[in-house]
């Protein structure tokens, strides 16, 4: 009998002593250093950087998990009640560890293998796990990441107060998908703010914490619901809920909202730029500061120069108008030539090869702000930025050629050969006019107005290379310009970013801006880390004066040149001036307006040019590229804040500006100008001839 009892005795100190000891050897760091109270109190997640518009609309995060971190304000109460009748009945009446629940995991779990009964972790526990992980033991992995947990668990009781706990559980706890926190998860499944949740919707996401891949609602709604409707229950077991409400909420059907932001979303291309121009910034930051930021871990705020009505409408007008042109050039290459043309080619890469591809900038020419981005037709099976890439920029090219005139003394009713000419040395080259006329005279302004080639090649021999080249690079080009006759039909290239950086200087007066697209950077509490500085030291590329002289006469070539279809066919109201481009073959389409609030490019084109429209009804810059400005500002157009930005009138003439465009654009040759004739050579040496011209436009007219 008493050996009976010792025996008893020994067993049960044995019982109660190792897990005594294994606890203690847990908390001493045997298997690992526990965190400290203050080391808990220091803890903060890692929240992803929001990106935001220039209206403060969320397009964009940077994270390494994908939370957003929330106050109690911003969670209802009967998320709370969800979460605690669902997950720890008891979390007001333990400090960390429920015993009664232990109890029962024990008897039911582990004596009964009764695998419904829970597993008996308190919010708190899981807590802790979702701060720290768990590790891989070699042995008893599970019951030293228990007991790591429980002791844990007592230290975050005592360093944080039981409402801090569930906020720091709600904004760590993960919904699968890469998602971390309720905010996360309530944008992903219901395109809702945590604190818009309705009662069904707070139930369906506390439900998927139990599993959150089986209880995923968009892989598996049924589970989901179901799910749903235990913890709407256990609302009602708990008395948080009546009978009748939990009855009729779990009635009703699934209603989710998917919205997989960080997949795709309203600037891809955009948040690319800024995520390097915001690290450059942090850099820069940190120097000066000392303090490291992390734009994936710190819940960084960057409030952009985007628009996000604007970019909205340049993505309608993607939509809209490029699966029509995509379809009609489909339509070529599956005629008979078309075949031919790509018969050697496999089907896959033929389809790639005639993708049409497409950008669309908008900038602030007054402070150098990016207004919209569309780098492409779909980030993510086209990430390649049309915005940077080089292409041949055909007639929108000629205003940098009559910019270097006019800032060279010729005036706009100076009047242009429009007779034909042949070039030795160059295979006998010859430039044309898009519809073949000849004879007559141009003015500057008619020859621009009309895009009109053989006067715009008499301009550029005129002018002279070299002031066109250091007008160009001036203007910040990288692409360096050839000296050679065709230049002056747009053989330069250059990218959609480059054009309108160049052509805000018609538009604001002369300056060259520089593009931004960050207006600040905060501290998750609000704090300005950076403001973007306005900058009042410009460079000019332009005097005023040809600046001006080049907005009216790009003005006039939108309202009766090539570019009229813009409010006559698409109805844009808001005054404008530009040009459209189109390369050879027509290769790629072009199309570049402005006013003094918005300059605006676009281009179209297939990613070779080998690829492309083979008439101008479809693959000019006027049917090509034009429609996508016009449509994206005719949408814009019913923003009436945006409408304030970019509706945005050209000062008027002054006397002396309308007098030097006062002059018609074309005339016939006068008697002198035949009579000159007669000793003009039709065939020229293109050095010498240039050379001669300049010389005598130098004596004749340089004032």
């Amino acid at each position: 009998m008493k050996k009976g009892w010792k025996i008893s005795i020994t067993a049960l100190a044995f019982i109660i002593g190792l897990p005594l000891l294994f606890a203690g050897s847990v908390y001493a760091g045997l298997f690992g250093r526990l965190p400290g109270k203050k080391q808990l109190s220091l803890y903060r997640n890692a929240t992803a950087s929001l990106v935001l518009s220039s209206e403060g609309e969320m397009i964009g995060k940077y994270y390494s998990e994908n939370r957003t971190t929330i106050t109690r304000d911003q969670i209802p109460d009967h998320l709370i009640n969800a979460l605690i009748a669902t997950e720890d009945a008891r979390f007001y009446e333990h400090r960390g560890i429920d015993a009664r629940s232990l109890v029962r995991v024990f008897f039911k779990t582990i004596i009964f293998n009764d695998r419904s009964a829970g597993g008996g972790s308190t919010i708190t526990q899981q807590l802790a796990k979702n701060m720290y992980g768990r590790k891989d033991y070699l042995i008893l992995p599970v019951f030293i990441n228990k007991t790591r947990e429980a002791l844990l668990a007592g230290r975050i009781e005592k360093v944080f107060s039981k409402e801090e706990i569930l906020i720091l559980y709600l904004n760590t706890v993960s919904f699968g998908e890469n998602l971390y926190g309720i905010e996360a998860a309530s944008q992903r499944y219901f395109s809702s703010t945590t604190d818009a949740l309705t009662m069904e919707e707070a139930a369906l996401l506390v439900g998927m914490l139990k599993a959150n891949t089986s209880f995923n609602p968009r892989l598996y709604p049924d589970n989901a619901v179901r799910r749903r409707n235990v913890v709407l229950k256990q609302m009602e077991k708990y008395g948080y809920i009546g009978s009748m409400k939990a009855d009729s909420l779990c009635a009703l059907p699934l209603k989710l909202n998917y919205n997989k932001t960080d997949i795709t979303g309203p600037a891809d291309y955009f948040l690319v730029r800024v995520r390097a121009e915001a690290e450059r910034i942090l850099k820069e930051i940190s120097s000066y500061r000392g303090r490291e930021w992390d734009i994936e871990r710190d819940g960084l705020i960057i409030t952009t120069t985007l628009s996000l009505p604007l970019q909205l409408a340049a993505r309608e007008a993607f939509m809209a108008h490029l699966p029509k042109m995509q379809k009609r050039l489909d339509e070529q290459y599956n005629t008979s030539s078309g075949r031919r043309a790509l018969k050697e080619i496999p089907d896959s890469l033929r389809k790639m090869m005639t993708t049409l591809h497409a950008g669309l900038l908008a900038i602030d020419p007054a402070t150098g702000a990016v207004m919209a981005w569309a780098g492409g037709i779909d980030f993510k099976t086209q990430p390649y930025d049309q915005i940077l890439a080089r292409r041949q920029l055909a007639s929108v090219f000629k205003p940098f050629i009559f910019a270097a005139a006019l800032e060279d003394g010729i005036e706009p009713c100076q009047y242009l050969d429009n007779d034909s000419v042949v070039l030795s040395g160059f295979n006998n080259w010859s430039p044309e006019n898009y519809n073949h006329s000849y004879g007559g005279k141009y003015s500057l302004a008619g020859a621009l107005a009309h895009s009109m080639n053989i006067p715009t090649f008499s301009l550029y021999m005129m002018t002279g290379f070299k002031k066109v080249d250091r007008l160009w690079r001036e203007m910040g080009f990288s692409y360096p310009l050839e000296d050679m006759p065709s230049l002056a039909m747009g053989t330069a290239e250059a990218s959609i970013l480059e054009v309108a950086l160049a052509y805000s200087s018609f538009a604001n007066g002369g300056e060259k801006i520089t593009p931004y697209l960050i207006e600040s950077v905060k501290s998750p509490d609000g704090r300005i880390l950076w403001q973007h500085t306005p900058s009042f030291n410009r460079d000019r590329v332009l005097s005023e004066r040809s600046a001006t002289l080049m907005a009216a006469m790009l003005l006039k070539a939108i309202r009766e040149g090539t570019g009229a279809s813009v409010h006559s066919v698409y109805g844009v109201k808001v005054p404008l001036a530009g040009k459209t481009g189109t390369s050879q073959n027509y290769a790629d389409a072009w199309f570049a307006a402005f006013n003094p609030g918005i300059v605006i490019v676009s281009r179209v084109g297939a990613s070779t040019p080998s690829i492309h429209f083979n008439n101008s009804r479809y693959g000019s810059g006027s049917a090509l590229a034009l429609p996508l400005v016009a449509m994206t500002l005719k949408k814009a157009e019913k923003e009436k804040g945006l409408m304030t930005r970019i509706n945005v009138p050209f000062d008027p003439l002054s006397p002396e500006l309308e007098m030097a465009l006062a002059c018609p654009d074309f005339r016939d040759k006068t008697f002198f100008d035949r009579l000159f004739d007669i000793f003009k050579e039709k065939e020229i040496d293109y050095e010498e001839a240039g050379r001669r011209r300049r010389i005598i436009r130098g004596r004749i007219f340089r004032r």
